[in-house]
């Protein structure tokens, strides 16, 4: 990633300023904190010209329990390959909860990156393309993320990662 290279050091104090993709990824994982789902504890920040518009996190929808309090609500997938995963689909997703605010508050997202944990799985993949989010920054990759690496390329959303480590957690 270009943006990721230009680390600036101030040489006097040592300091190593970090990248504007850097920050951002940071400010992600900070709305993670407030995640209510502890397989999938993340959070997602949209910007536009340098400047956050919206943010978002794992959680439930107003009004109804949380993972945390009653636990998950797993249901299982069966891909193409014959694999099997289970997915909690108690939460809705921090991409979809960022989307949700912007939309709540009259905020377009034209032209905009997404920052986030993991690969958006297809479903937010499709919402993102449709709000007109132009790039996505992801911590790592997901385990089913192939699907939305072929919508974003098709679709001409610049797609990036820090590290091409597949994100794993516990019942996946």
């Amino acid at each position: 990633m270009k943006d990721r290279k230009k680390k600036v050091q101030q040489k006097s104090t040592g300091h190593v300023r970090p990248t504007w993709d850097e920050y951002f990824m940071e400010l992600a994982s900070a709305a993670a904190k407030r995640a209510t789902c502890d397989r999938g504890r993340s959070g997602c920040v949209i910007v536009r010209d340098k400047h956050v518009l919206v943010t978002g996190y794992v959680g439930s929808p107003r009004g109804l329990p949380h993972c945390d309090d009653v636990g998950h609500l797993l249901k299982k997938v069966y891909h193409d390959d014959g694999k099997v995963t289970q997915h909690c689909v108690r939460t809705v997703h921090a991409e979809q909860n960022a989307i949700c605010q912007a939309a709540r508050r009259g905020i377009a997202l034209d032209k905009s990156t997404l920052y986030c944990k993991m690969t958006p799985c297809r479903t937010c993949a499709m919402l993102i393309i449709n709000c007109g989010i132009e790039r996505v920054v992801c911590e790592k990759k997901y385990h089913a993320g192939e699907e939305s690496e072929k919508l974003f390329l098709d679709a001409g959303v610049q797609l990036e990662y820090f590290s091409d480590e597949t994100e794993a957690y516990e019942n996946q």
